[in-house]
């Protein structure tokens, strides 16, 4: 292991970067070093804007790949290297965004109706209006229920939660009680709850 290497690697465990995260940065960094077939030591911004072109242009990578790569360059030169390069000297391409995909009215309610559980149908119509993520639907527990009026301003204490997916509780009920798709609403579900109760469970 070069000392360069050493020294990149010693910065990420101080920074206690994942292990994944680690490894990647290093792969990425050798291959920038095999490119060029010189150390990163001596290599520069316009050897950097070459090697984007070619990741992008020749190796035909992903926006979220070659930004990873980026990513591991600027670690090496302004942490392990302490270059003073600006963001102008890493320039990042921008991932596509992509809009999301809306069900209609109709296809909400045939996807629900093709539910032969009742259980299951409530538990998917009250996340599907509550606007949750498939992650946070997987963290819920039964003991982690809590009646939201009876709250008041209190805040709710949310386990594996990022920073800024945080909700201010009167945002919390105004997900709550809105649909991803035009015309529905809580209302339109919970009619729909109601009178699928009034069956017999399948």
């Amino acid at each position: 292991m070069t000392p360069l290497r050493q020294r990149m690697l010693h910065d990420m465990q101080i920074r206690n970067l994942a292990l994944n995260t680690q490894k990647t940065y290093l792969l990425q960094v050798s291959s920038f070093a095999r490119y060029f077939r010189r150390s990163p030591e001596v290599l520069g911004p316009e050897e950097i804007r070459a090697w984007i072109i070619h990741l992008t242009n020749e190796r035909k990578l992903a926006p979220a790949s070659v930004q990873l790569a980026v990513g591991a360059l600027r670690f090496l030169y302004r942490t392990s290297l302490r270059r003073d390069w600006s963001d102008e000297d890493f320039p990042l391409p921008r991932r596509p965004v992509k809009l999301p995909v809306i069900l209609s009215f109709d296809e909400v309610t045939r996807f629900f109706e093709s539910i032969p559980s009742l259980k299951q149908r409530a538990i998917l119509m009250t996340a599907y209006a509550a606007g949750l993520r498939v992650g946070i639907i997987n963290l819920l527990r039964a003991r982690r229920y809590y009646d939201i009026d009876s709250m008041d301003d209190q805040p709710a204490h949310v386990a594996k939660i990022k920073a800024h997916t945080f909700k201010h509780r009167s945002r919390a009920i105004d997900e709550a009680t809105t649909i991803k798709a035009p015309l529905a609403n809580l209302s339109v579900l919970m009619t729909f709850i109601s009178r699928s109760s009034c069956q017999k469970p399948r």
